[in-house]
């Protein structure tokens, strides 16, 4: 469980989407407030799919091979193949402009519980659903797990804490750099989430077939 949590959340904290738009928030005005805000619902959110996850289990993993055992491994599988699928058909489609969303322009003088819900519409359910499906294997009897589970969310979440803290703490010179980030992040967007989709999405279709043949 622990590895997959790792995995699943290096994949959700590199993604170019969520991290280009809390770029553009952290540049307004009131980007710091903006910001916490974002980044506040999108660890939440990920809390909540949590929480509700270990309610149906009530804290104790399923006996291996059980139906909730077995359904789980199934929805990480299903989810690894739509993964791999959706890479393949970035890569094959043909280039396409990309032009700005259009909430970009009312960015300025958005507040923060339109931050907050941007956060929820970015965030990447599919990689949360996978998140939440190795959840259920998770014992909260033992230290290890609770730890797992508490890094899972800090790590998919870590680039906007870094980036909320770099500006908080150097404004001047984060803005120019994460400006940077976000033009090599719009200039690679397609490259990364092909990259994404497929490398997380081959990993989590292996362990789940050998799961289910075990």
């Amino acid at each position: 469980m622990v590895l997959d949590l790792v995995v699943i959340g290096t994949a959700v904290t590199l993604g170019p989407l969520h991290n280009s738009a809390f770029i553009l928030l952290l540049s307004t005005r009131r980007g710091v407030r903006q910001g916490l805000a974002f980044l506040l619902s999108w660890l939440a959110n990920l809390i909540v799919v949590i929480a509700c996850v270990l309610l149906l289990t009530g804290g104790q993993p399923p006996a291996r091979h059980s139906v909730p055992s077995t359904a789980a491994v199934v929805a990480k599988l299903v989810i690894g193949l739509a993964l791999v699928l959706y890479g393949a058909y970035r890569h094959r489609r043909p280039p396409r402009p990309h032009g700005p969303p259009r909430w970009t322009a009312r960015i300025d003088n958005a507040s923060a519980g339109a931050a907050a819900g941007l956060a929820w519409l970015l965030q990447p359910w599919a990689l949360v659903g996978a998140g939440a499906a190795t959840a259920v294997d998770a014992d909260l009897s033992t230290l290890t797990d609770w730890l797992a589970l508490t890094g899972y969310c800090l790590l998919a979440t870590l680039s906007l804490i870094a980036m909320e803290v770099y500006v908080v703490r150097a404004p001047a010179v984060a803005n120019t750099r994460l400006d940077a980030l976000r033009t090599w992040l719009a200039e690679h967007q397609e490259q990364l989430i092909v990259t994404l989709s497929l490398l997380l999405g081959l990993y989590l279709t292996a362990r789940s077939i050998a799961e289910l043949v075990a």
